[in-house]
């Protein structure tokens, strides 16, 4: 019998449309001699859209207001045998989606609640994989009560960290709300910004050099494996928004032309950091390379990346002979694991 999937999309984040650009991809992929594939939207607003309109969101790249509370459409994901949520940063990969599926027993592809919430909080992720070893960047956190009755220890954090910074919400995704701050002048717009959009604010050291740009693709559960290295590159001065999502704004290249030795070593934390951190399903781990010196930096980790076609996840996994189609059959194989 065919395993009936509910494949949600869209989401409340700012990388709303990135999810449903993923979404017809999967749609278009998975093999409809084993699924039953049901597609359906999350608005901007947080409403389940009923099939009608999630049709329409599909083809426009949008999802207008409408359709149902979280709540009342709960139960009816009971009805399926898997739910690929493929949605990114808050309310849909930070544990909050998972938590809902979790409670309503129903089986799903990716990190669990602790995995899905620990990897969304940047702060959380640094203090997860410092226990465990792994190497970062110096940072320092700070909360938006601290911002507003006593700003000038905030700036004294920063200033401990020296300039070039960046400052960066804990719990946003697709580098919305990021700047790199360059001069003292700098700090308080780039903080207010990020405390507009999260009560919790990281401040970053700068990497030393202008660092290369790694990634690598995990796949699996209590057995893990890692997929070739990519780098990606680009011009501008930092891998912001619309250097993200501006086409011809940056390249990846896969395999990266690295020593063995250090494309080795990027596979290994990456491992590391995926059972550290109890990810399940798939993530894509990055890191920054100073070829000069020869050390990484993990930079983050993503439960559930950009799943396009072109997307770096699934174009890793390609270069490693798997192919879109068979990647997201795995995907749904593992999810149906019992954990």
């Amino acid at each position: 019998m065919k395993k009936r999937i509910l494949l949600l999309a869209g989401g409340q984040s700012g990388e709303h449309e990135v999810s449903l650009m993923s979404a017809r991809s999967v749609l278009a992929a998975l093999p409809r001699e084993l699924f039953e594939v049901t597609p359906l939207v999350v608005s901007r607003q947080g409403r389940w859209l009923p099939p009608a309109d999630t049709a329409r969101a599909l083809e426009a790249g949008v999802a207008e207001n409408g359709g149902e509370s979280l709540l009342k459409r709960a139960v009816s994901v009971q009805g399926y045998d898997l739910v690929f949520p493929l949605l990114h940063g808050p309310n849909g990969e930070d544990g909050t989606v998972q938590g809902l599926l979790t409670l309503a027993g129903v089986p799903y592809v990716g990190s669990g609640v602790l995995g899905s919430a620990v990897s969304m909080d940047k702060v959380m992720t640094k203090q997860v994989l410092a226990s465990a070893g792994l190497p970062q960047v110096e940072y320092r956190l700070a909360t938006r009560r601290q911002w507003r009755e006593g700003p000038e220890a905030v700036r004294d954090l920063a200033m401990e960290l020296g300039l070039p910074l960046f400052v960066k919400p804990a719990n946003l995704g697709s580098s919305v709300g990021i700047s790199k701050v360059r001069s003292e002048s700098e700090l308080d717009p780039a903080l207010n910004l990020a405390f507009s959009l999260d009560r919790r604010v990281i401040l970053e050291a700068m990497t030393p050099g202008r660092p290369r740009e790694l990634e690598v693709g995990i796949l699996g559960n209590d057995a893990p494996i890692a997929s070739p290295v990519g780098e990606l590159r680009f011009e501008a001065d930092f891998y912001d928004y619309a250097t993200k999502y501006t086409a011809g704004q940056a390249s990846m290249q896969i395999p990266a032309p690295l020593p063995p030795e250090i494309s080795e070593r990027v596979r290994e934390y990456a491992l590391r950091a995926f059972r550290a951190l109890d990810c399940a399903g798939l993530a894509r781990v990055d890191f920054f390379y100073v070829e000069s010196s020869g050390k990484l930096y993990l930079n983050e980790v993503n439960t559930m990346p950009g799943f396009t076609t072109t997307s770096m996840y699934p174009k890793l996994w390609e270069a490693a002979g798997l192919s879109y189609a068979e990647l997201v059959t795995r995907l749904i194989e593992l999810g149906l694991e019992e954990r």
